[in-house]
């Protein structure tokens, strides 16, 4: 750990002591700087662990969200690949300080934020994370339920049930295990997935119609930008907040670029070609692209011979595990940024407690799945575009290593409060959620305040739906940043013993 020789003396807290792993144990380490003999692997490790997560057969399913927006086949596809890609270059970029400061995410948020500032991030990316574990695995129940049902075998309550105890209990494991299991399985679920995908592609692509997906009808610039930002919004910035949780244990002198290209190419890779084929196939069936929206997994089962059904259960679960294992295990970490003083398997094990409670209300009391996913989703990926732009500019901004122990105590060179770094977030949330329009549910109305003083055509305008909200938070944030934090980011490394990197 670096320590600074000329800041008064204090007891290291207990929280940034490295804990020791025994590896094929349950993962000691929580929120701690990972200690220098447990740094390992290569940049290239990242690659499975983003691929997991993104590979679900879910993404197939975004193909109709995409062309929801009133868009023809090449301007989703445009627009698609263009958020997608942009938003997984952000967490590589966030996955630069893991390496470099080998600590979670939301804890290295603490240099931009203060340590104690730093709880408002903390606590929206903490419901992000359970809100998209409860997503996925009522996504595996769904899936469950349907496949089990055009087996014959009888389908309902009790097929969801099993999905979701198979799911949940796949997930809560893997969280409680902790980093190497995640990494071995992530592995053995993007091999697995890929090859079953394959198989479901060639099954189905005899459903295309390439005139009739050709023949859409194009959309203005407004519903272009706004399928950009929506893409930006499911696909990376969903992920942004935990790309460090990943990277910190690898050796701090692993190439940033390398961490990067990894991590970026591991995220994008499989939602790009899985969209791409959802495009194709929801463009060529207009009841297939109304279904989707209902029940999106279930609505992919009813083009599948019988005899294929179970290896499409199996990639199906297998993806949709791969996303809530990283969701488990970063939700996990962010509890215990925000104070909670129990290990962090405990951690692990409340969020899956409330992810099962959140899976009961989506599977059983909501009346739909896509509008509210879709109301969470732009509503939460505001702020964390806040805190996105936020921390790349700090990433960008800082020339040393971060000073291990100052993370974890508010007299330290990060402080309390770093009030400029609160303010820009806030300002930037106030911004983003005022020019955003959500209709999913009747107490998000408020949203969208600013559209009409902008003159962007109000809540019933062209720009609208654009959620130009999620783009100009993260600006604000990485602007506002630049403009504050330079003198701030100098004064915290003027003291610091470590050298630049």
């Amino acid at each position: 750990m670096s320590r600074d020789p000329h800041s008064r003396s204090r007891e290291p807290l207990p929280a940034a002591a490295p804990v020791s792993a025994p590896t094929g144990a349950i993962e000691a380490n929580g929120i701690n700087v990972i200690d220098e003999s447990e740094r390992k692997g290569t940049p290239r490790s990242l690659f499975w662990p983003w691929c997991a997560a993104n590979i679900s057969v879910f993404g197939v399913a975004y193909g109709a969200y995409f062309l929801d927006f009133g868009v023809s086949f090449w301007q989703a596809l445009f627009a698609g690949l263009i958020g997608t890609v942009l938003s997984f270059l952000l967490v590589g970029v966030v996955s630069i300080a893991g390496k470099r400061g080998s600590a979670p995410t939301m804890v290295l948020s603490r240099a931009a934020f203060g340590v104690r500032g730093n709880t408002l991030p903390s606590a929206v990316s903490y419901v992000l994370l359970v809100g998209w574990e409860t997503v996925l695995v009522s996504l595996a129940a769904l899936a469950s339920a349907s496949v089990i049902e055009e087996l014959g075998w009888g389908g309902g309550d009790g097929a969801r049930i099993l999905g979701f105890v198979i799911t949940a209990a796949v997930v809560i494991g893997a969280g409680i295990l902790g980093f190497d299991t995640i990494m071995k399985l992530q592995v053995w679920i993007t091999v697995a997935t890929a090859v079953l995908t394959v198989g479901y592609v060639a099954l189905t692509f005899g459903d295309i119609d390439w005139d009739a997906v050709t023949s859409l009808p194009s959309g203005g610039a407004a519903a272009v930008v706004g399928l950009a930002i929506f893409a930006t919004a499911g696909f990376g910035i969903s992920w942004v907040n935990s790309g460090a949780d990943y990277s910190r244990y690898l050796p701090r002198t692993a190439s940033a670029g390398g961490v990067v290209l990894w991590t970026t190419l591991g995220g994008a890779i499989a939602p790009v070609l899985l969209v791409l084929y959802g495009l194709l196939l929801a463009g060529s069936d207009p009841a297939l692209f109304a279904a989707l929206g209902a029940d999106p997994i279930g609505t992919l089962v009813t083009l599948l011979p019988t005899w294929y059904l179970v290896p499409f259960f199996l990639v199906a679960l297998a993806g949709l595990v791969g996303g809530a294992v990283l969701d488990i295990y970063s939700s996990g970490l962010a509890l215990l940024t925000l104070g909670l003083k129990t290990p962090r398997w405990v951690a692990a094990a409340i969020d899956g407690a409330i992810m099962v409670a959140g899976t009961i209300y989506f599977l059983w009391f909501a009346d739909d799945f896509f509008e509210p996913f879709q109301g969470f989703l732009i509503t939460l990926a505001v702020p964390i575009a806040a805190w996105a732009g936020i921390f790349v500019a700090d990433i960008a901004l800082r020339r040393r290593d971060y000073a291990d122990l100052d993370l974890y105590d508010p007299r330290g060179r990060y402080g309390a409060w770093n009030v400029p770094t609160v303010a820009w977030f806030v300002l930037a949330v106030v911004v983003g959620w005022g020019m955003v329009t959500n209709t999913y549910a009747d107490w998000l109305g408020w949203q969208g305040y600013l559209l009409e003083p902008l003159r962007l055509g109000g809540k019933d305008g062209e720009w609208a739906f654009a959620n130009l909200g999620v783009v100009a938070a993260l600006a604000i944030g990485f602007v506002g940043y630049l403009i504050t934090g330079r003198r701030q980011v100098a004064r915290q490394e003027a003291a610091s013993p470590v050298g630049p990197r």
